[in-house]
């Protein structure tokens, strides 16, 4: 066989690096794409969901927000879980999840049917993503090929969330919004058949016990949180129920911090609270997550309410940001290769700052499409490119019995990004027209609110991340 060869163990007959490694990798890069494109795959179609199944217009926001909850407050504890029970096993048992979940979604016809689904998709979400990484990170030792790995990642995680908003407009006006719940079961299926076979994990060493306390203060701490986030999303930043989840999340994480500090297994251990690396690197990843995927929104709202685009027409101009992400997911290892993820990262972050910036400019004449183009082009790139070296910063230096736990933090600080950052826009733009401002001033106030966003990231990076660790590679 080309690039590989057939070898047996145990009786069943694998294939050999490096032909191993390239499939395993194409499993992992296609579970990864399938589940950012669940992120956003149902938002142009709620209002022909609600219609069909019985959804209020009050209660629409449950389709994204059930999703949500589940994906963002439960991944830190499947990653734990990864590291103790098996990072392999938590991923198939997460993509059979994902199937059996999309295929009850697509024959839904009652909320509580079509609910239950998107808590299966968002569950599936918290177990597959951490583990997948954990095993992209296993199979690539420290170095060019493992950042290779990553900038494909990260660029097919950012490109599935421009494709899932996409796409959900092509499946929803040709065929039906079903078709972006079964259109993940043949995945789900081709998942499962091939990564038995390819897919290998060096045994870790295994704690006596999971740290119950903290896993249940710090999971309902970020359940409380991105409920929220999701509710001042729809009822605003001063609603009762949203300041009860915030003051929920903050006694709850606070408790968390607590537990771990006197527990003798800790959900995350002593020197992974100590390594700057993963804090900084998190925070630049939160950031990096908060301004690209708000910016999506707010330019939605300027093509469809200033410039009049389609639903699907606003959807088909973000291609061009989908191949930003993709041609910043290939260069980004290049850029650390040569400059350092430091480096990178800060000069990610000022080059997505000043195409973000430039998108002030915009106004109501159907010519400002070709700035908003060129601009999500450019900070498309750059964005990636942070992305890129807020994973390899924040996963790099750790041993193989903390990985799970270190992609479990990556991947909570990109969900809670993507949560974070549409309410946070929003609640800017709204305040901006309860001021007396037009539809379009309050967006340029948001994207410069964005722009100086990517600022602080650059600036946090610089000042508190070490450059000894950040060195060239």
């Amino acid at each position: 066989m080309p690039g590989g060869h057939r070898r047996s163990v145990a009786g069943v007959t694998t294939l050999a690096p490096p032909t191993r490694h390239r499939t395993a990798l194409a499993v992992l890069l296609t579970a990864s794409f399938t589940l950012a494109v669940d992120f956003s795959i149902l938002n142009v179609a709620l209002p022909t969901i609600g219609t069909d199944v019985g959804f209020g217009l009050a209660d629409l926001q449950w389709i994204a927000t059930a999703f949500a909850l589940c994906a963002a407050g439960l991944t830190l504890l499947m990653g734990r879980i990864a590291d103790l029970a098996g990072r392999r096993r938590m991923f198939l048992l997460g993509m059979a999840l994902l199937g059996a979940g999309s295929l009850l979604g697509g024959l839904a016809t009652t909320p509580a049917v079509l609910l239950t689904a998107r808590v299966a998709q968002g569950v599936a979400t918290a177990i597959v993503v951490p583990a997948a990484l954990a095993l992209l990170l296993g199979t690539f030792p420290e170095g060019p090929a493992r950042e290779r790995a990553l900038g494909l990642n990260g660029a097919l995680m950012a490109a599935g969330f421009t494709t899932g908003a996409v796409l959900g407009g092509l499946l929803t006006d040709l065929l039906s919004w079903r078709w972006a719940f079964f259109l993940n079961v043949p995945v789900a299926l081709l998942v499962l058949i091939v990564a038995p076979r390819v897919l290998v994990e060096r045994p870790a060493e295994q704690r006596t016990r999971l740290d119950l306390s903290g896993a249940g203060t710090v999971t309902l701490g970020l359940l409380a949180l991105v409920f929220g986030l999701t509710r001042a999303a729809s009822h605003g930043w001063t609603d009762a129920p949203t300041l009860l989840a915030f003051a929920a999340a903050v006694a709850l994480l606070a408790a968390f911090v607590a537990v771990e500090h006197r527990t003798a297994f800790p959900l995350v251990p002593l020197p992974v609270r100590r390594r700057r690396s993963v804090a900084v690197g998190n925070v630049a990843g939160a950031l990096a997550f908060v301004t690209e995927t708000s910016l999506v929104f707010l330019l939605t709202l300027y093509l469809q309410e200033v410039l009049g685009y389609s639903p699907l027409g606003a959807g088909l101009s973000f291609a061009v940001l989908g191949l930003g992400t993709v041609a910043g997911g290939l260069l980004g290892p290049r850029v650390i290769g040569r400059f350092g993820t430091r480096t990178a990262i800060v000069g990610g972050f000022l080059v997505q700052a000043v195409a973000t910036l430039s998108l002030v400019l915009v106004s109501e004449d159907a010519s400002s499409i070709w700035l908003v183009l060129a601009a999500t082009f450019v900070g498309g790139v750059a964005n990636l490119v942070v992305i890129v070296g807020f994973t390899v910063t924040a996963t790099s230096g750790l041993p193989e019995n903390e990985q799970g736990l270190a992609t479990g933090l990556t991947t909570l600080s990109q969900q809670i990004g993507i949560t974070l950052g549409t309410p946070v826009m929003s609640a800017v733009v709204t305040a901006a027209v309860l001021g007396g401002a037009g539809v379009l001033d309050g967006v340029t106030t948001a994207i410069a609110v964005n722009g100086a966003l990517c600022l602080l990231g650059a600036a946090v990076v610089a000042v508190f991340l070490d450059g000894r660790s950040a060195a060239r590679r």
